[in-house]
């Protein structure tokens, strides 16, 4: 979507400010889920995942550290106004994916669950996002840049990273929770796919 089309924004400062704290907390939980049932996701939060499986540094710093390069993208396709926004909603989800591992502790998570639970959450907290014109930014930014500048269809691109990051899992975690991620992507993105659609009630994505 060209920022040029966007609606004016409906919300005000309080507004957007208390549906970043809670969108941002929702997929923090979500990423604990995940982190807790050793899952991952797809884009740049997928990415985090197996650099932290990998190497044992936390989620939060991978997040924050992958999405530093596509902000100028962000800057370029969406604005400043987006820019800035999606930069404290990443900022917060790296925080509080720190956190939340200390505010509650989990002695117990069946896979299933995490996976769904985890996705549905994510997906929850993407939403309250976009309706408040941020996003979580990485992946999502560089593939409408490529369709931009080189006709590359977003959808297939994203569906290639994405699948990549999953078969790159295999290296890194066992076949069935691999296959479990992928379970919790598709509720993830139902979740979007549901209740994300023009008409209803208008984001950016």
């Amino acid at each position: 979507m060209d920022p040029q089309e966007l609606p004016k924004d409906p919300h005000s400062l309080w507004e957007d400010a208390m549906a970043m704290l809670v969108g941002t907390l929702f997929v923090a939980l979500g990423v604990t889920l995940y982190t807790q049932a050793t899952l991952l996701t797809g884009s740049t939060a997928g990415m985090a995942f197996l650099l932290q499986y990998a190497s044992g540094w936390s989620f939060g710093a991978w997040f924050f550290l992958i999405n530093l390069p596509f902000y100028w993208l962000a800057i370029r396709r969406m604005g400043w106004s987006f820019t800035l926004r999606t930069f404290a909603a990443i900022g917060l989800v790296s925080l509080f994916s720190e956190l939340t591992g200390r505010w509650i502790d989990i002695a117990g998570l069946a896979p299933l669950y995490g996976a769904l639970m985890g996705g549905c959450l994510i997906g929850i907290g993407m939403l309250i996002l976009f309706r408040h014109r941020a996003s979580l930014g990485g992946v999502n930014i560089l593939v409408l840049y490529l369709q931009d500048r080189f006709g590359l269809r977003a959808g297939y691109v994203q569906l290639a990273i994405d699948g990549a990051i999953m078969l790159a899992g295999l290296a890194l975690l066992p076949a069935d929770r691999v296959g479990l991620s992928v379970l919790g992507a598709v509720a993830l993105n139902l979740i979007i796919a549901l209740n994300h659609k023009p008409g209803r009630y208008m984001g950016v994505s």
